[in-house]
């Protein structure tokens, strides 16, 4: 169900999950069966311990069966049996229960087999049997129910459909609250899932019992246990790490996390008799126990979930806690470096372990200089950023992840500030500024070069926000002189420079005109060239689908990555000669391009130019012809008004007047003399 890392050794076999980390350990001496076949994708092999357990391992190759048989024969003594799945596609036949594992048969070979650990719920009906099953996050598709119908017989008095469900029951993971609980902590503060719960602890299986919900986790489901201090010194953490989570509607619970103050004591009784609890727990509880509400609860989980519990290591920060204060996700929390990893708590809990890290970084804050951020990368791509950790932690948490061999992204940017590195990594307690000075040197430099590329525009900003020039400098820019002047500037010659405002204004607009200039790309315009990896994925991509039916695409790209990476250099050669043969192609077709561009660019110019002169032309023309025809216009005015006896004196007058003003704007606009027009308009006054 999930991808990680098999070795085969004398000693056993080990198998450890890539997503929760979690070891499967099978000691050499356990194994009883060793099984291989064919299954969906390749072929896998199936292993069956004395104690009744299976492990099935998929993701081999055909070519690998002889060195495994070989291996298998020479250090376990088991023969590596094949056996095929039966592919006939009928639907009866029989069941047989072996250890933790429901197969179905037809004759000799199985169908399918079903891991009774994954049967969430066994109902039994009229002559048949559902099985539900618990759901798989990480699944795009989970099987859900499985139905069996069983023929009715009567064999010695026995119900076939419950005998069925008695043997699905006595291995799966069902959980039943039957009989009395251990002990019992009541109105626990849980941190996620949110509220107060009261803790029953059962044999199997451990009970939250809240005012809205209850959960039942079966102790197989922990994967880790913390114990953490609060920074304050007066607080604990407790933290089980869950897997599969406990689920809520749509969301998952992945940690469970309880809070407890260091001053809340309690004594527990257990509810059992004393020899119940000597024989169980070995010595690691004992029926009466007093201390601590915290040391009781992670006492009690330790010995029933057998796994031990992770406190912080050596480190200390800058204020002696044992953790960072920082947020993520603009939530506030703490971080906690531990011996093989980081957990952060609470919202939303994580946990992140070492050998999954590819590198982390330091980097500056992103709102002020008194933090830094420190991001981690998983191998997976998957990234962390722990923002707003005060710059007195630099030293502590640089020295830790400096010890731990991490790595680490920001290393010797510059050449100049690698030694400070060295110097640091190598240095003792008292010289922890050396992370803090390489850190400021950066940001001169960045802040020298950000000044140098916005002068005005730095300028620009501080005038708008002062309140002395406010008034002036809106003036300057909405008032006619500012266009004016901002137009003048534009098509003046180099040698003339501008004011200082009228350089704003005009910054302003040539900002403002910037994204609307912009062009698109010419589709006519040569295609780039591809590197010699992509030449070689588009050539190979049909025979990695064909390897590797069903592949996704990201699966098929992560895919081709690997096989680039394992090819030999001279096959990788041959791959840059093309990829060299088609760039030399694209710089003459460029060449060719740009001849060409630049030619049709000339021609559109000098058609640019004689479309506007002849505008230019038909613009004289149009204002010669209105001259003329206002001032004839005007001659005959005169005339006509003396003609019409018959229109009152105030209608004449205005006539004359608005006539006298239209000819005074004209002889203005033409520069036509108007001796001779005053004169007629005295006359005409006269009368």
């Amino acid at each position: 169900q999930n991808d990680g890392r098999l070795r085969l050794s004398r000693q056993g076999v080990i198998f450890k999950n890539s997503k929760t980390g979690k070891v499967d350990n099978i000691q050499a001496s356990e194994l009883a069966e060793g099984v291989w076949r064919r299954v969906a994708l390749g072929h896998g092999l199936k292993l069956l311990t004395k104690n009744g357990h299976v492990y099935k391992y998929d993701g081999f190759r055909e070519s690998e069966f002889d060195k495994l048989s070989d291996f298998f024969k020479a250090h376990y003594c088991l023969e590596l049996a094949e056996k095929d799945l039966c592919v006939k596609g009928w639907n009866w036949g029989t069941v047989r229960f072996g250890g933790q594992l429901l197969s179905f048969d037809i004759g000799e070979q199985p169908v399918f087999e079903i891991p009774l650990s994954n049967v969430s719920q066994c109902t039994t009906g009229k002559n048949e049997v559902t099985l539900e099953f618990h759901q798989n996050d990480d699944a795009e598709v989970s099987l859900m129910e499985v139905r069996f119908y069983v023929p009715p017989t009567q064999e010695d008095g026995v119900d076939p459909v419950e005998a069925f469900a008695q043997n699905v029951l006595s291995k799966a993971d069902v959980i039943q609250a039957t009989g009395d609980a251990i002990c019992i902590f009541r109105e626990l503060q849980c941190l996620t899932p949110r509220g107060r719960y009261d803790i029953r602890i059962y044999p199997t299986f451990l009970h939250l019992h809240g005012k809205t919900f209850d959960y039942k986790i079966p102790y197989t489901t922990v994967l880790r246990l913390f114990l953490l201090p609060h920074k304050d010194q007066r607080q604990m953490f407790f933290v089980i790490s869950l897997d599969p989570p406990i689920k809520q509607g749509q969301t998952r619970y992945h940690f469970l996390i309880l809070l407890f103050s260091k001053d809340e004591d309690i004594s527990l009784t257990l509810n059992m008799n004393e020899e119940e609890v000597e024989k169980r727990f070995e010595g690691r509880l004992t029926k009466n126990m007093s201390g601590s509400l915290y040391e009781m609860v992670s006492r009690v989980m330790k010995a029933l979930v057998n796994r031990k519990i992770t406190v912080p290591g050596n480190f200390q920060g800058h204020s002696g806690a044992q953790c960072i204060t920082c947020s993520y996700k603009a939530s506030s929390g703490l971080l906690y470096p531990l011996e093989r990893g980081f957990i952060y708590v609470h919202k939303p809990p994580v946990h992140i372990r070492f050998d999954e890290i590819s590198f982390v970084n330091f980097a500056r804050g992103t709102t002020t200089t008194r933090s830094f951020d420190f991001e981690i990368e998983t191998k997976q791509g998957t990234q962390y950023t722990f923002s707003s950790i005060e710059r007195e932690e630099y030293g502590k948490l640089f020295d830790f992840v400096n010890a731990k061999k991490l790595n680490i992204k920001n290393r010797g940017l510059k050449e100049g500030m690698k030694q400070s590195y060295d110097e640091y990594a190598d240095s003792d307690e008292d010289q922890h500024d050396a992370y803090l000075e390489r850190m400021k040197e950066e940001g001169k430099i960045r802040e020298e070069n950000a000044n140098d590329s916005s002068d005005g525009s730095g300028e620009e900003t501080d005038e708008s926000f002062n309140p002395g020039e406010e008034d002036d400098d809106v003036a300057e820019e909405f008032d006619s002189n500012a266009s004016a002047t901002s137009s003048s500037g534009e098509g003046d010659s180099d040698d003339k420079k501008p004011a200082k405002k009228a350089k704003v204004v005009k910054e302003r607009k040539a900002r403002r005109k910037h994204p609307e200039s912009k062009k698109g790309k010419d589709p006519n315009a040569p295609k780039r060239p591809m590197s010699a990896y992509m030449l070689w994925l588009n050539a190979s991509r049909e025979r990695i689908k064909s390897d590797h039916p069903g592949i996704s695409i990201t699966d098929l790209s992560k895919k081709a990555g690997e096989l680039w990476k394992a090819m030999s250099k001279e096959k990788k050669e041959e791959w840059d000669r093309k990829a060299e043969d088609a760039r030399r192609d694209y710089e003459k077709a460029m060449k060719e391009y740009s001849v060409g561009s630049k030619a049709e660019s000339s021609r559109g110019e000098r058609s640019k130019k004689k479309k506007k002169k002849q505008e230019k032309q038909l613009k004289g023309k149009a204002e010669r012809k209105g001259a003329s025809f206002k001032s004839v216009s005007s001659s005959k005015s005169p005339a006509k008004s003396s003609n019409e006896s018959f229109k009152s004196k105030e209608f004449v007058s205005s006539d004359e007047s608005s006539s006298a003003e239209s000819k005074k704007e004209d002889s203005e606009e033409e520069g036509a003399p108007s001796p001779r027009r005053s004169s007629s308009d005295s006359a005409s006054g006269s009368d």
